[in-house]
């Protein structure tokens, strides 16, 4: 069964030449999805000069980039008080203020270039749906408070005002999040490059990334700086088996539900809601009225193995539906449209990283966590000015350089990983977080 996103977006498109022959360009970024998108994007805004190529081994926006949750969110992977323990409180909350500035920003670029990708900016709603949830959505509007941003408390009714789910005891709002559709952004986003000037080149399967090389199956791209784009896909590259883990999110849709449907479940604004359990959850009212839910639960693959098939885990979908129903019990008999899912990259520490070594020309961006709408358009930025050796607020932010330690090898990876899964699901369930 394929995404939501992609039979909402015009389904298959005919793909792009792929690379024949060598070339010599002074910027090479491995991968179309949204961080080399960006990464183009921005280098031929601040010089248009500059020869670009994005070497893609399927089609732009075919990762994480076209298949997520369309949450375009201000969320950080690592927590504020982490960031600031590693690296200041002025640190960590500049890199902060740098992501809620962020989703104005995806939403400003889909404007001016006219891409048509159901942007709606109605905030996110964290529910709490048991006692345990409820202490931990006071304690982080606290958290939030404490570093000066905006998490709005919510009580009982207000929350029901806003989603109208079961188990209602309150819920946290940020404004700092939109909804909107990935895939017509991933899309737009890469015609709006090729309009810059940069060439993308896809079928083009990497085989290896080196100082001032990128050889592919179809020829060798020479360039100054190499960007690594790659995010979940990166343990497929030589030499990067431990770098980052590939962890499988799910989702299904619904088909469009009617009126009578929204009267009681709210989401007016589309704002984006999750619930505060541990494993997480994600959902939005799409434009076209259907609920778009996921989250993490899958295991994960020996090896860090990227399959196919991966992208469908029965057990996994079942639960999907099953915590949708809990949430919205007028749901029982509705028709699920589409099921799916794909890999999301994450380091070892949960931090995010962005740099370039100009030793060797290589850069880099990943780590998302799953955080990547709204992050990987910062990242392109920051990568941007690294390149182009431009000094703004964007080097100087904590992310910039930061080496997150190597995965474990396997088997201790596998083992690690999927035990710490499944206690993550026990502990949900014995605090009352989630249903049994």
């Amino acid at each position: 069964m394929t995404s939501l996103w992609f039979d909402t977006a015009g389904g298959a498109v005919a793909p792009r030449p792929r690379l024949s022959g060598d070339l010599d360009v002074d910027v090479a970024i491995v991968g179309a999805g949204y961080t080399g998108l960006w990464t183009a994007y921005y280098l031929r805004r601040a010089d248009p000069g500059l020869r670009i190529a994005i070497v893609e081994a399927e089609q732009a926006g075919f990762g994480a980039s076209g298949r997520n949750g369309g949450w375009c969110s201000g969320l950080l992977p690592t927590p504020l008080p982490k960031l600031e323990k590693l690296h200041g409180r002025a640190a960590a909350v500049a890199f902060q203020q740098a992501m809620i500035d962020t989703v104005d920003e995806v939403g400003r670029v889909a404007v001016a270039e006219g891409i048509d990708c159901h942007w709606d900016k109605g905030g996110t709603l964290g529910l709490a749906r048991s006692a345990a949830q409820w202490r931990g959505a006071r304690a982080e509007a606290e958290l939030a408070a404490s570093y000066g941003f905006e998490l709005r408390l919510l009580d009982r009714r207000e929350a029901l005002e806003r989603c109208g789910a079961t188990e209602v005891h309150g819920a946290t709002w940020s404004p700092h999040c939109a909804a909107l559709h990935p895939l017509r952004l991933a899309r737009g986003l890469a015609s709006a490059v090729e309009r810059l000037g940069a060439t993308l080149y896809e079928q083009t399967r990497v085989l290896e990334i080196m100082p001032g090389t990128v050889r592919t199956e179809h020829g060798t791209v020479r360039a100054a700086v190499v960007v690594r784009a790659t995010e979940g896909y990166t343990p497929g590259l030589p030499g990067h088996r431990r770098a980052v883990v590939p962890i499988y999110s799910l989702m299904i849709a619904t088909e469009p539900l009617p009126p009578s449907f929204w009267d009681t479940a709210g989401l007016a604004r589309r704002e984006t809601f999750t619930d505060h359990r541990r494993l997480v959850i994600y959902g939005q009212r799409t434009a076209d009225d259907r609920l778009a839910f996921g989250g993490r639960g899958a295991p994960y693959h020996y090896g860090s193995a990227v399959r196919p098939s991966f992208d469908s885990e029965p057990s996994v979908h079942l639960a999907l539906r099953n915590t949708l129903v809990d949430l919205f019990p007028a749901l029982a008999d509705t028709k699920l449209t589409h099921a799916w899912g794909g890999p999301l990259g994450i380091s070892r520490d949960w931090h995010p990283s962005v740099g370039l070594d100009r030793s060797t020309g290589l850069a880099w961006a990943s780590g998302y966590v799953g955080d990547g709408v709204a992050a990987t358009n910062l990242a392109g930025r920051t990568l941007a000015d690294l390149i182009t050796g431009a000094e703004s607020d964007l080097t100087a932010l904590p992310w910039v350089n930061h080496r997150s330690p190597r995965w474990e090898p396997e088997p201790l990876r596998w083992l690690g990983i999927n035990t710490a899964l499944r206690a993550v699901v026990a502990l949900d369930r014995w605090e009352g977080r989630a249903p049994s």
